[in-house]
């Protein structure tokens, strides 16, 4: 690993990415030697036809000129394929950070040459990158939406409803479980809309479309800070544009209901 390629490095839980306009270019771009020769650097694909590697650093490099951005903030400053590929870099990263050390027995592990895994030289334990499934619902009642939100989002946001897969449970119902969990309300007529790779922390989402069948609103205080029904024509403050709960809102309000 010699040659000139492009770099995704992460120092201080941010990405550094080119100074400058991002039409001429958003990830760093050099030789091993530029960044440090970083020893684990993970290669994760390729960007403009030439090999893309990730790296964590202690300090930034000096030898380039470059800036920090947060991962969320890279969508609107570079698209979704940068941001795509900032996010497999950044949960590739953890994840091997995470599993340096074998979680049945304690050995140090190594990377496999063949694959993304971890493996314990002694029990043979292998540990694959982390993928945790989330299911999301945007239930519809006629013209109405309902939304809530989390007292962990942006103040006035609102969202779809969404909760993790649990052992040996369906996307279906995961569904209807979540629903009925967060704010007592029955759905049915599930209708699969599309899934995004979410990397906080390591995220699958699978959205869907649900119609109401019956219940009054009444939110889990202990994940739901509000919910309500709103009309498709008087919407509140929504998610960001990057992620996939307002790529189905405005999905929904795209339709005839």
């Amino acid at each position: 690993m010699s040659e000139l390629s492009y770099w995704i490095i992460r120092f201080d839980n941010q990405v550094l990415i080119q100074s400058g306009d991002p039409r001429d270019g958003v990830f760093l771009h050099g030789s091993p030697a530029d960044f440090g020769n970083p020893k684990d650097a993970l290669l994760i694909g390729q960007w403009r036809g030439k090999p893309i590697y990730a790296a964590d650093l202690e300090e930034p490099p000096h030898a380039i000129e470059a800036q920090l951005i947060n991962l969320r903030a890279l969508h609107g400053h570079a698209g979704d394929e940068a941001f795509a590929l900032a996010g497999r870099a950044t949960q590739m990263i953890d994840w091997q950070r995470q599993h340096r050390f074998c979680g049945r027995c304690g050995t140090a592990t190594f990377m496999k040459s063949d694959e993304f895994a971890m493996q314990c030289p002694a029990c043979a334990l292998v540990a694959y990158p982390r993928i945790s499934p989330a299911v999301m619902v945007l239930v519809q009642r006629g013209n109405d939406l309902l939304l809530a939100r989390s007292p962990h989002f942006k103040p006035g946001v609102f969202s779809a409803l969404a909760g993790f897969v649990e052992p040996g449970e369906t996307l279906e119902q995961c569904a209807q479980r979540e629903v009925l969990e967060e704010v007592n309300i029955q759905i049915t007529n599930l209708r699969y809309f599309r899934s995004q790779s979410w990397p906080f922390p390591n995220s699958l989402m699978l959205a869907f479309f649900a119609d109401y069948v019956s219940g009054d609103i009444q939110p889990d205080p202990r994940e739901i800070e509000a919910a309500a029904w709103f009309s498709r024509d008087e919407l509140p403050r929504l998610p960001d544009r990057v992620s996939i709960a307002r790529r189905l809102i405005d999905a929904a309000c795209a339709s005839d209901g």
